[in-house]
């Protein structure tokens, strides 16, 4: 059986661009020198995470985002949260690791998040060859889009600016929380006509398409959510992942949608 560090070090090694000196992807707390009795792969290691993880006998959780409410989970301003304190007890009481694979499983070739939400979608085959994550669809409508990815994600709700009705044959698909330049430079191209994401501030992304669809152009947005956008491709890395840490249980714990929409 390997130690929670050896596998770090395999995850690491398949990554074909090599590894980052400068990082969010380090080991947030928990002895990684330890065996590793079973992973637990997520978005993001909630306190119900963890309890599932320790329900199943694992002790490795590799999470996308943060485990401590900010980018570099920095703690010394938590100290004295009782709400911090409580889940340190819940992960260290169970001797429980957290990595976060974040920047590497976006540097593996193809992007290990992008490959996951591509597969769930179901949209391989409309994936334009050497071009990203854009997508030539057979033609459909806005509303018609934004509904295939709610049945396949498995979303509660998503939010649209621009034209229900509009028809639309080219996708750019930007998981999680891209740089608004990002996203709206998808959205400028001709060959785009729908930017399907994760999540956006909004004076910025959305109002940049409001303005396009009051100029008469063709354009909308369609908001997934952030975890609901990177999600599957977590649930993928436990399946890529299987092969390479053999004998010992692999289990994607989703994290579910931490609001209730009234």
């Amino acid at each position: 059986m390997s130690t929670i560090h050896e596998v770090i070090d395999t995850i690491l090694d398949q990554i074909q661009r090599g590894r980052l000196e400068e990082t969010v992807d380090t080991v947030k707390c928990g002895d990684p020198s330890q065996q590793v009795t079973g992973i637990v792969t997520t978005f993001l290691a909630s306190c119900e995470v963890i309890e599932r993880a320790v329900s199943l006998g694992a002790n490795f959780i590799i999470t996308h985002e943060p485990t401590f409410y900010g980018h570099l989970d920095e703690t010394d301003w938590l100290a004295e949260h009782e709400i911090y304190k409580a889940k340190r007890r819940l992960l260290d009481d169970n001797g429980i690791v957290v990595w976060r694979f974040h920047d590497h499983w976006h540097r593996h070739v193809p992007d290990g998040i992008v490959t996951g939400v591509t597969a769930a979608l179901g949209w391989e085959g409309y994936l334009r060859p050497g071009k990203g994550a854009l997508f030539t669809m057979p033609e459909t409508t806005v509303g018609a889009l934004a509904g295939e990815a709610k049945a396949k994600l498995e979303i509660d709700t998503v939010r649209v600016v621009g034209d229900l009705e509009m028809a639309c044959t080219g996708v750019a698909l930007a998981v999680g929380a891209p740089r608004a330049m990002h996203q709206m430079a998808l959205l400028a191209r001709d060959d785009v006509d729908v930017l399907l994401t994760g999540e956006l501030n909004e004076w910025e992304t959305s109002e940049y398409a409001r303005d396009a669809v009051a100029q008469g152009r063709s354009k909308a947005v369609i908001v997934l959510g952030h975890a609901q956008s990177e999600e599957p491709g977590m649930a993928y890395l436990a399946a890529w992942l299987r092969p390479l840490v053999k004998d010992v249980p692999i289990t994607h714990v989703p994290v579910g949608d931490a609001f209730t929409y009234v």
